[in-house]
Parts: C-alpha cells; sequence; structure tokens
C-alpha cells in the first residue's frame, strides 16, 4: 500500500516534469506556492527549536551552514554550492523515490537526491513518504560534515558492488543508522543526541527518541543491525547508537564489504524483531515497552 500511495502522489507531482534518465529533474520552483513555503518556514522553525540541546552539534551547524533557514523552500542550487564548498555533495532533485540503484549510484558521486515536492499542512506531523522537507532538512545539514559526508559516500560506493539479495540487509543499515540513529553525547541530559534523518524531520519522534522511557537504546553492533527487522508504521521499538561519525563510516564502507560480499550467511538466519533485546546487546536503556503497537515487522 505505501508503494502504491507513493506512486499515486508521483504521479500527481510529476505531470509535466521532465525526468532525466538518473530520475533526476530541475527543481520546478514555480511550482510552489504561499502554502507550500509557509509550510517550510513553519517546519523549519519549530523542528530548529525543538532540536536545540536534542541534536547533534553538527546537524544544528550544517542547517545553517548551507542557508536552509530562509521563509520559503530553499534554492537547490543555493544550497548545493554551499555544500560543495563544505565537502564536495551537491544535491538533486527528483520527483520522489528512485529505484535502489540509481540512489546508490548518485551516492558514489557524492550527489543527493531531494524530493523536490513539500507536504500539506495537514501533513506536518506524519507523511508515509519523503518529501521536501525531510530529504533537505533532515538529510543534507550533516553532509557538511566531512567525516559523515565521507560515510555516505562509502555507503554508496559499497552498495553498488552488493547483490540484490542483500538490499533488504543494507536497508536496515540504512534505517538504524541515517535514518533513526542516535550518538552517545555524555553533555546530553539523557546521554545521546539525534543525528537521523527520520528523527530530526519528525515532531514527536524527536521527543520520543531521546526522551520516552519505552524504546531500547543499544549500542551499535554491525551485525545485529543487519539482522534486525524494523518498523515503518510507528514510533522505533529500538535505536541503534553509535559513539562516533568515525564508527559510522567503518560500517557503511569497509563494513559492508566485508559482511556482504557474500550475505548468503546473514540472509540465512531469522532476523531479530524490532524490539528484541538479546544478552549479547550492550545496553543504555531498556525500554519499558509502553504504548508499542503488536508485533507485524517488515
Amino acid at each position: 500500500m505505501a508503494i502504491a500511495a507513493t506512486a499515486k502522489l508521483q504521479e500527481q507531482f510529476d505531470a509535466g516534469l521532465e525526468t532525466r534518465a538518473d530520475f533526476t529533474i530541475d527543481q520546478p520552483r514555480e511550482r510552489y506556492g504561499a502554502v507550500d513555503h509557509a509550510v517550510w518556514d513553519q517546519l523549519y522553525r519549530r523542528q530548529m527549536a525543538l532540536l536545540e540541546g536534542r541534536a547533534c552539534e553538527a546537524f544544528i551547524e550544517g542547517a545553517k551552514r548551507i542557508g536552509l533557514n530562509v521563509a520559503h523552500v530553499p534554492d537547490f542550487e543555493a544550497v548545493s554550492e554551499r555544500l560543495m564548498a563544505a565537502t564536495g555533495w551537491r544535491i538533486v532533485a527528483v520527483p520522489g523515490l528512485v529505484p535502489d540503484r540509481i540512489f546508490f549510484e548518485h551516492l558514489a558521486n557524492r550527489r543527493f537526491p531531494v524530493t523536490w515536492w513539500m507536504r500539506r499542512p495537514d501533513q506536518l506531523d506524519y507523511l508515509q513518504e519523503p518529501d521536501c522537507f525531510h530529504d533537505l532538512f533532515g538529510h543534507v545539514p550533516l553532509l557538511t560534515d566531512p567525516v559523515f559526508a565521507d560515510a555516505i559516500h562509502a555507503y554508496g560506493r559499497a552498495a553498488l558492488a552488493v547483490e540484490e539479495r542483500a538490499l533488504p540487509l543494507l536497508a536496515r543499515l540504512y534505517w538504524y543508522t541515517v535514518e533513526f540513529g542516535l550518538m552517545r553525547d555524555a553533555r546530553a541530559e539523557t546521554g545521546v543526541k539525534i543525528y537521523g534523518a527520520g528523527i530530526v524531520s519528525s515532531k514527536g519522534e524527536s521527543l520520543y527518541s531521546v526522551e520516552s522511557a519505552a524504546p531500547n537504546r543499544l549500542a551499535f553492533d554491525l551485525d545485529r543491525v543487519l539482522r534486525t527487522r524494523y518498523r515503518i508504521d510507528t514510533f522505533q521499538k529500538t535505536y541503534f547508537v553509535i559513539d562516533s561519525f568515525a564508527q559510522l563510516f567503518d560500517a557503511l564502507g569497509a563494513g559492508i564489504a566485508a559482511r556482504l560480499g557474500d550475505p548468503a550467511p546473514l540472509i540465512a538466519v531469522e532476523p531479530h524483531a524490532a524490539g528484541d533485546v538479546l544478552a549479547s546487546d550492550t545496553v543504555y536503556t531498556r525500554g519499558t515497552r509502553e504504548g508499542w503497537l503488536a508485533d507485524g515487522d517488515v
């Protein structure tokens, strides 16, 4: 159902747009109306206030550095110029989700695909598919950090060499790090800070991920993450906590190459449920599980 819904939305937004073979388009700035700009402004101001003290400093500084603090949907070219000067990355406009291999090729060439269209005012707090705010605000600020930027580049290059049957494993790794990752920070009241795009772009999950007693917070371990299913229909049951972006770089590059050169052993093993806590885990917070939905993990 999610794929069908996304396809319908993309058909609506794509009408009249020329899409290239690599699924990129020219950002259709003329299509943004007053409502789109107002939604961006509201979401940006709300999230930046909410993330102060909760998100890692590299994210906060990156958002300011690339010029997202504007009262309108940002100009992708202007963002790209600032990003290119910082780490050699740029952003490219796309209609929405792109095929896996195309996505990996963009990352391997230091290009980050950003969906061009904005969510509606009634979708401020939840949207099933990624829009401009999720992609641009959630993902791009950290690409100003050299180590994080190199980690995403390494992920794209390593992913291109992986067999198609290993794609679910790649998705789990991306989900639990780039989308919903936390980082240890002794200066934070909770001991962790946010860096994942799916968290920083969500009001509810920004609070839940670092302050709720319900979820597990476990030390990141590559094999553990590759063998763990995730939820797409609720806040996360488990967050994996990295020590640094250097650790992330090792996992997204050399880690993938070493563990997924032959994915058969990992594929053959039944994955853990999203809320499982194992005897081998390093547990920072064992969740109370309060409010959790019944298991229905993907």
